[in-house]
């Protein structure tokens, strides 16, 4: 029997979540799961990091701490991504619906 790994898993009061992202977006948003990982789109360019960083920007709007509780642990200037985020505040709803299946 396999189960489907989630996108995130806490470790203690830090969410550790991992993201594909997609740079160069219409809009700044939180997508929906795709296997492992979380798709996150921001409307920054992928150029020097710039996207991660306004990413770690909207993602710090989202689940309600500040840009330096969340810590980019690689991926930077990549699409695949992993973030740790401490203590977050509140979860989008995306989350409530990974827990329910």
């Amino acid at each position: 029997m396999t189960t489907k790994q989630p996108f995130f898993y806490w470790d203690g009061e830090t969410l550790v979540l991992n993201i594909l992202g997609k740079p160069s977006a219409k809009q700044d948003a939180i997508g929906k799961p795709k296997g492992h990982q979380l798709k996150v789109s921001v409307t920054a360019a992928p150029r020097a990091g710039k996207a991660t960083d306004h990413m770690v920007r909207f993602l710090a709007d989202e689940f309600g701490v500040a840009a330096g509780d969340i810590e980019v642990v690689f991926g930077r200037m990549n699409v695949n991504k992993q973030l740790r985020i401490k203590s977050p505040k509140r979860l989008p709803a995306i989350f409530a619906q990974q827990e329910l299946s």
